[in-house]
């Protein structure tokens, strides 16, 4: 029981001292590093200006408030920084991480993606976003081809819970 309590406090006190670096960063150096987390300039700019954070909880209390106050083109903005799944990008290395059940992907899943990933942006307009973590080729090809049903307005809300999920990890990393 000691031990699992020491990690507690060792993952709070990391925690707390990423909190301390995301404070003390220049203003554009902030924004960049929360860019990363979730590509939406207003989320961005919501999230830097908020700035000091009293600690962890604080910053993901604000970026849920952040969250409220985008509109339909700032996710859009932000769904268009994320590759395609099963096609992760060149040298992004995080990207290809978090995609990684589709690594191991048959021929016929990644031309099953490739298509219906294609059929999907013809709906929809933008990429189909999944928090992929965790997920291998056949459940993200199935949640995708069960979204493709799915009502324009219902579609961009369901993708913008799933980017509110990968921004939650990717701040947890940057905070780590």
């Amino acid at each position: 029981m000691s031990d699992t309590r020491a990690a507690t406090t060792s993952d709070r006190d990391v925690t707390a001292s990423g909190v301390a670096a995301l404070n003390d960063l220049a203003p554009e150096d902030a924004r960049q590093a929360l860019l990363g987390c979730c590509a939406a300039e207003r989320w961005a700019e919501n999230m830097e200006c908020a700035r000091p954070y009293a600690s962890p909880q604080a910053v993901h209390d604000q970026a849920e408030a952040a969250f409220a106050t985008l509109l339909r083109e700032d996710w859009l903005q932000a769904f268009a920084a994320h590759a395609r799944i099963g096609a992760p990008r060149a040298g992004d290395e995080r990207g290809a991480a978090e995609q990684a059940g589709a690594s191991s992907a048959s021929a016929e899943e990644l031309a099953a993606l490739q298509a219906d990933n294609d059929r999907y942006e013809a709906e929809f307009g933008h990429v189909f976003l999944i928090r992929a973590g965790g997920l291998d080729a056949g459940q993200m090809l199935a949640a995708l081809r069960e979204r493709l049903g799915n009502p324009p307005a219902r579609e961009l809300d369901i993708a913008a819970e799933q980017q509110r999920e990968i921004t939650r990890l990717r701040l947890q990393a940057l905070l780590a």
